[in-house]
């Protein structure tokens, strides 16, 4: 979907930079990283990254640090970024055997029987010290600094919200040294990444700890990014190549039941993981549509000193609560349990478990889905990595999505 239509023209030597932005989703992301594949395809084996800006969030900043850390040779950091999320499971981001499990709920009865007097209540429902080992294993931010140093990238930018502030940050590292400017609601923090960005930045409320950094606590980066697109922006990236974890949503017609069921726990609360995760994507992009609308159509050239984004936004054709539902056992039986008690084991509650089922029947799945969604648009891919836009010799500030809030 491209929102924004451009003209080339002038300076015909230059390539204005590409921006990948990846939005969070728990264990949906693995859709983001068959899309990655099928783009590893479309160039040379051994050729740089095309998106020298990246950045991302929640369970996409992860992918998006594998591709910075790559960035000198795309189709290998994506090789080995689909081989670990094609074999998944569960307890390589959690503890979800039935001695952890049953830890956790003793804790918690005992906090909740006596007041938080005996003991106090976990931090959160599941222990990720198991994908603090993983990420551990394979991600070696020294060979994104190399990257940088070789001219393929311009900077990763991973997003955390702080709980301490209710803001959104931008932790970001580039070959400037500083962070660009930053709205009233967010703040760009320039840093040395590491592991624990990703950590804080895939710490889903609730379900998994809030990570301590700098004096302040962080959670999932999706909660309090109003704008997934602005980071990107901000870096200087003019074009965007977007992945989302779901289709635009669209209002379904729902038959009449004289005594519907309350929604259970599960339902809930795979709601608002839904809600948390994908809403602010539309409404950026809507956001940037209108603008790049309200540019093409005054009768100033570039208003306000504005210019157009392009974006092609690559989304999933199918429903991944359906595909989730289908592999729901191949869940640990541990898991599986504390999803029927939550009344998340059935098909109402396949919305939480498309975020948590990190297992490799599922995420297999969802890789050749993504994987066949982009080989569909191969054509409008390549030609939008390649393309050349006019930069202005006035050096005209680009067209951010969040120019439209106030």
């Amino acid at each position: 979907m491209s929102l924004a239509r451009t003209s080339p023209t002038i300076e015909s030597g230059h390539e204005p930079p590409v921006g990948l932005v990846l939005t969070g989703g728990g264990a949906r992301s693995a859709y983001q990283v068959g899309v990655l594949s099928a783009v590893a395809r479309f160039l040379a084996r051994e050729a740089p990254s095309p998106f020298r800006i990246v950045t991302g969030m929640s369970a996409g900043a992860i992918v998006a640090a594998a591709v910075a850390c790559h960035s000198s040779r795309f189709r290998e950091g994506v090789v080995a970024l689909e081989r670990v999320w094609r074999n998944f499971h569960v307890d390589q981001v959690f503890k979800a055997d039935r001695r952890s499990m049953v830890k956790a709920h003793i804790r918690w009865a005992l906090a909740l029987i006596s007041a938080g007097r005996l003991m106090h209540p976990p931090e959160s429902v599941f222990d990720s010290t198991p994908l603090k080992r993983l990420l551990e294993r394979h991600y070696d931010f020294r060979r994104m600094r190399d990257a940088m140093a070789r001219g393929h990238l311009d900077g990763l930018a991973i997003a955390a919200s702080s709980y301490r502030t209710a803001r959104s940050v931008a932790f970001i590292e580039s070959r400037t040294g500083s962070a660009p400017r930053a709205e009233a609601w967010a703040r760009g923090v320039h840093t040395q990444l590491t592991i624990d960005h990703l950590l804080a930045s895939s710490a889903v409320p609730f379900l998994f700890p809030a990570l301590q950094m700098g004096g302040e606590y962080f959670g999932d980066g999706a909660m309090r990014q109003i704008a997934p697109l602005s980071p990107a922006i901000r870096l200087g990236a003019e074009r965007l190549f977007v992945v989302g974890v779901r289709g635009v949503p669209q209002a379904a017609p729902t038959p009449a039941i004289d005594h519907p069921a309350a929604p259970s726990v599960g339902q809930i609360v795979g709601f608002m993981l839904d809600t948390l995760f994908i809403d602010s994507l539309h409404s950026s992009l809507a956001q940037l549509e209108r603008l790049n609308r309200l540019i093409e159509q005054s009768a100033v050239p570039n208003p306000e000193g504005l210019r157009r984004i392009q974006a092609l936004v690559i989304v999933p054709r199918a429903n991944l609560n359906e595909i989730a539902a289908r592999h729901a056992r191949a869940m640990p039986r541990a898991l599986r349990a504390l999803f029927r008690t939550m009344g998340a084991a059935n098909v109402s509650g396949s919305e939480l478990l498309s975020y948590l089922l990190f297992e490799a029947s599922y995420t297999r799945e969802l890789i050749a889905l993504g994987h066949e969604d982009a080989m569909a648009r191969e054509d409008e891919i390549r030609e939008f990595i390649a393309a050349r836009r006019e930069r202005s010799a006035e050096g005209l500030p680009l067209a951010d999505p969040m120019a439209l809030t106030g």
